[in-house]
C-alpha cells in the first residue's frame, strides 16, 4: 500500500448524535483500545485496534496511548483581524470596538501584514486543537485573500469572508455597498469550493451596513445559495439601540436581516442574547444558527446566552470563541466559560455534551456533518489528541477520575492548548510538524 496511510492508536471518542445526559451511551462511541486509519486526507475506518488493524492496510502505526482522540474542534465565530487586540483593556462592545477593533483592522490593507498574521492566526488554531472556524476577515479584500491563502497551504477546511461595512466606521475601514459586492463576488469565484475552502458572505452587522448594503448583501445570498451567511445579533443593549434607531421601520434587530433576506439554515448570527418572542419565531422557520461567545459575553459584559430556552425552540445553537472579543482561542475554555453562563441560569451542560457541541454540534450547525465533526469513514481526517493529565494539577485531579465524563469534564474545565498533544488536519501531524 502507499506510504501515506496512518493507524492512529489510542482511546477513540466519536459522538453520533447529541448525548441527552450521562447515561445516554447510545450518542457516542467510545473505545479503550482504539484505531482510526487514515490516508489520502480522509478518514478510512474507526474503531477497536484489533479490528481496524485486522484490514491488512500496510500503514505507519503511531501510539498515542493513553490519551484520547476525537474529531478536531470547529469555532463558529472568530475574528482574524483581531489577534492582537485580544485581552484589550475595559469597555463594553461599541467603546471597544472603536478604540481597539477598529484601529488594528486597519493594518489589514497591508497583504504583507494579513499574511504575516494569517500565518501566526492558524498556527494559534492548530495550538488550541481547532481544525475547521468561520471567520471574519477585514473590510479589505487582500485580508480575505491572506486567510484562505494560508489555509489552503495547511490544508484546513475553513470558512470566511471579508466584512462588508460602508458606514459608522473610520475612512480606511469602509467599503461601498458595490466594491463590497463586487469584492465578495471575486472572492467567492476565486475560493468557495477550491479545496477545503468555504465562503462566508459577511455584513459586520447592521451598524456598519447601509440599506442598500445589506440590499447587495442579500443579493448575494441569493446568488449563492450554497454559501454561508455571518453577522451580529443583538450582542449588546447599547448596540440594539442604535440598531434601532438606524433602522426605525424594521420590527426589531433580526427583522432587519429579515427583510434583505439574509436568514436561512447557513446564516450564523453571532452572540443572539437579547431577543424577542417574534425574533424567536423567526429564527424557528429560518433555521438561522444562534452562535454562543461565552467568554466575549463575559470580558465585554454583554449578557447571558439562554442556551435551553432557543434550543426549546427548536433551534440549533453554536458555539465559539469570538477572539478577540473573546478572550481565548481555546475550545475547551470556551465550554468552561459556557458551563458557568449556563449554571447561572440554573441550566447544565454535562461534559459529554459539550463535546459533542464542539465537534458534531458545531458540524450540524454549519450543515458540514457529513464531512467533519465526527470519526466516521469518509469524513476529513481531522483529529485532535487529548491528554487530560496535561498539567499538575490536571494529573492530580485525574487520580481520582472514574469515568469517561470526569475526565472529559476536567478537560472541560482544566484544558487548554497544553491539553493538546496533536493535531491532524487532513492526515497530517500539525503540532509535531511545526
Amino acid at each position: 500500500m502507499t506510504s501515506n496511510h496512518l493507524l492512529l492508536r489510542g482511546r477513540v471518542l466519536s459522538f453520533n448524535a447529541e448525548p441527552e445526559g450521562p447515561e445516554d451511551t447510545a450518542a457516542y462511541t467510545y473505545v479503550e483500545d482504539g484505531a482510526i486509519l487514515v490516508a489520502d486526507g480522509r478518514i478510512l475506518a474507526s474503531g477497536a485496534f484489533d479490528t481496524v488493524a485486522a484490514q491488512g492496510v500496510a500503514a505507519e502505526v503511531i501510539d498515542h496511548r493513553p490519551h484520547l482522540m476525537m474529531a478536531g474542534f470547529i469555532d463558529t465565530h472568530i475574528h482574524f483581524p483581531q489577534v492582537q487586540v485580544i485581552a484589550s483593556w475595559g469597555a463594553q462592545l461599541l467603546d471597544w470596538l472603536n478604540t481597539y477593533t477598529f484601529p488594528e483592522e486597519m493594518r489589514y490593507a497591508d497583504a504583507g501584514h494579513s499574511g504575516r498574521m494569517a500565518e501566526r492566526f492558524f498556527d494559534q488554531l492548530i495550538a488550541h486543537g481547532t481544525t475547521t472556524a468561520a471567520a471574519y476577515c477585514s473590510v479589505h479584500k487582500t485580508s480575505a485573500e491572506a486567510y484562505f491563502t494560508e489555509a489552503a497551504r495547511r490544508d484546513m477546511r475553513m470558512i470566511g469572508g471579508k466584512v462588508l461595512m460602508d458606514r459608522n466606521a473610520p475612512e480606511g475601514l469602509r467599503d461601498t455597498a458595490k466594491s463590497g459586492y463586487d469584492d465578495s463576488k471575486a472572492l467567492i469565484s476565486e475560493w468557495h469550493g477550491k479545496g477545503r475552502a468555504l465562503y462566508a458572505i459577511t455584513p459586520r452587522f447592521a451598524i456598519t451596513s447601509s440599506p442598500e448594503q445589506l440590499e447587495m448583501a442579500g443579493t448575494l445570498v441569493a446568488e449563492h445559495p450554497d454559501c454561508h451567511m455571518q453577522t451580529h445579533l443583538s450582542e449588546n443593549h447599547d448596540e440594539i439601540a442604535y440598531t434601532a434607531a438606524l433602522y426605525p421601520e424594521a420590527p426589531d434587530y433580526l427583522g432587519i436581516y429579515e427583510q434583505y433576506g439574509l436568514l436561512s439554515p447557513r446564516a450564523l448570527l453571532g452572540h443572539s442574547i437579547h431577543l424577542g418572542a417574534r425574533e424567536l419565531e423567526v429564527l424557528r422557520q429560518s433555521d438561522a444558527k444562534p452562535v454562543f461567545c461565552p467568554t466575549s459575553n463575559l470580558f465585554l459584559g454583554s449578557g447571558l446566552f439562554d442556551d435551553a430556552g432557543l434550543r426549546g425552540q427548536g433551534l440549533t445553537n453554536a458555539i465559539a470563541t469570538d477572539v478577540g472579543g473573546g478572550t481565548s482561542y481555546s475550545m475547551l475554555q470556551t465550554l468552561n466559560e459556557g458551563y458557568k453562563i449556563l449554571q447561572l441560569q440554573g441550566q447544565k451542560l454535562h461534559p459529554l455534551r459539550a463535546f459533542h457541541w464542539i465537534t458534531r454540534g458545531n458540524a450540524l450547525a454549519l450543515g458540514l456533518e457529513h464531512d467533519i465533526g465526527t470519526l466516521e469513514a469518509g469524513t476529513g481526517a481531522d483529529i485532535v489528541v487529548l491528554n487530560s493529565a496535561a498539567t499538575d494539577a490536571m494529573a492530580l485531579r485525574m487520580e481520582r477520575a472514574e469515568t469517561l465524563s470526569e475526565e472529559l469534564f476536567v478537560l472541560q474545565i482544566m484544558g487548554d492548548d497544553r491539553a493538546i498533544a496533536e493535531v491532524y488536519v487532513a492526515g497530517r501531524a500539525q503540532k509535531s510538524r511545526s
